[in-house]
């Protein structure tokens, strides 16, 4: 990894009115040093411009080299965005891991999904999980002298010879001596879980948390918190893994073994570091607990609390537009396509929105057919599923459909369909919509919001 050539980092996005703006950088341009420093990633970038005083040795698109010299306030953005966070290459990942996602899937789609990174980089600046398995000693210098905290850390058991077996890797082993370094020079992790039926269940699952709580004390706590997540799988995965997928009973076991350790800990430390994925209330046929109950929410980009929080949300902005009166004319009629596992979650939700004078939403909730499972979070969802289960169906003037679906930035979903080759085989306009507010102003406003 510290041989990996360092390429000029290439812009591909100038924010108007920015520094970068006024000084006539343009896309496609490529910096190739800042104050003599080639950057290995945005962490240097970042660390590096946040200097007064910067000369900066630019590569146009036509391969012509300038020397800009730029005097800013400190910590003041430069206004640039790249093609990667990473210049140097990723650090790929060397585990073999039978429930990673990767090996999931089927071959012959966009190179960018078989991608397996375990990059400390990523995690830190993004909060994408790494094992720590593959990491030089000058990888751990930098996160120590840099202060790169939180990490996210897949941990999934702390016994050395389960944790190996699990990843397939004999380095595997080290983890609780990897926090114990974190905790030495007070930085963080997030740590998750991910359980495996009959492999890391059970008593290995007490186990496992009851080592992390007790990272988790003092001002700085090494393991700030831990989302325990069942394991996903679908159809592609090998045929000779152990794994089995998770019951509904399997699902009430965990939750009541867990929520049982979170009371021991509340009570004995008056603290909680240990979180239920949503996913477990789903298959479990659960109530979600109260908001109250994930705090800050600290694992919500695993899916800890997003349920909630979202419901909660909704409430309070849908709350403004039925004490507005608001009436639609001509009425409108849209369908709001989610995934299966939140069907029970989100029914309150469709039935708010038609609160609305003149608003009609209908909630159609997929799996995966895709994929082949039975019970599908909405993120997964495949535009071949969506072509599946919205054929034939009246699905008024258009669809609203959350972006967690496609490729950040982009219009692929999962699958390689794009955006627009499914609207153009249903007919239908489709609206991606992020989060509350768009769900909701779109909903109400679809030509004004999507021009």
């Amino acid at each position: 990894m510290s041989k990996n050539r360092i390429s000029p980092a290439l812009i591909t996005k100038i924010i108007p009115d920015s520094i970068a703006a006024e000084i006539g950088f343009e896309p496609g341009d490529t910096i190739a040093s800042i104050n003599g420093q080639q950057l290995r990633d945005l962490i240097d970038y970042q660390f590096i411009c946040a200097d007064e005083f910067l000369e900066i040795e630019v590569i146009d698109a036509k391969g012509k080299t300038h020397k800009i010299e730029i005097e800013k306030d400190y910590d003041e953005d430069l206004g640039l965005e790249f093609s990667t966070a990473v210049f140097d290459g990723l650090i790929q990942c060397n585990n073999r891991c039978p429930f990673c996602f990767i090996d999931q899937q089927p071959p012959g789609k966009r190179d960018t999904l078989y991608l397996k990174d375990d990059d400390y980089r990523l995690s830190f600046l993004y909060g994408s999980y790494l094992t720590l398995t593959n990491l030089p000693q000058r990888e751990w210098e930098r996160i120590e002298q840099m202060r790169l905290s939180p990490l996210y850390v897949s941990v999934h058991a702390t016994e050395p010879e389960l944790r190996s077996r699990l990843l397939k890797n004999s380095r595997a082993g080290k983890i609780l001596e990897q926090i114990q370094w974190f905790q030495e020079r007070r930085l963080q992790i997030h740590a998750q879980v991910v359980v495996c039926p009959g492999i890391n269940d059970g008593i290995h699952l007490e186990r496992t948390l009851l080592d992390l709580a007790k990272f988790h004390t003092g001002d700085i706590p090494a393991v700030a918190s831990v989302a325990v997540v069942p394991v996903g799988l679908t159809r592609f995965r090998p045929t000779e893994d152990e794994l089995i997928p998770v019951t509904t009973a399997k699902a009430e076991e965990i939750i009541e073994q867990v929520q049982e350790i979170q009371g021991k800990l509340t009570y004995t430390s008056g603290t909680n570091c240990i979180w239920l994925a949503d996913e477990w209330f789903l298959i479990g046929r659960r109530e979600l607990p109260p908001a109250s109950e994930y705090e800050d929410y600290p694992q919500i980009g695993n899916g800890v609390g997003s349920i909630r929080q979202f419901r909660s949300q909704f409430e309070t902005y849908v709350k403004e537009f039925l004490e507005s009166d608001i009436s639609l004319s001509p009425p409108r009629k849209l369908t709001w396509v989610v995934g299966n596992a939140v069907e029970k979650a989100f029914v309150a939700i469709a039935n708010q929105l038609n609160q609305i004078e003149g608003l009609e939403v209908n909630m159609v909730a997929l799996s995966s057919n895709y994929w082949g499972q039975d019970i599908t979070v909405t993120g997964l969802l495949t535009g071949q599923d969506l072509l599946e289960g919205l054929q034939g169906r009246d699905l008024g003037e258009g669809i609203l459909l959350p972006s967690v679906m496609l490729k950040q930035g982009d219009n692929l979903f999962l699958d390689d369909m794009t955006l627009e080759e499914l609207a153009a085989q249903l007919q239908t306009p489709i609206w991606p919509v992020a989060g509350v507010e768009e769900l909701i102003l779109t909903a109400v406003d679809v030509p004004f919001i999507n021009g």
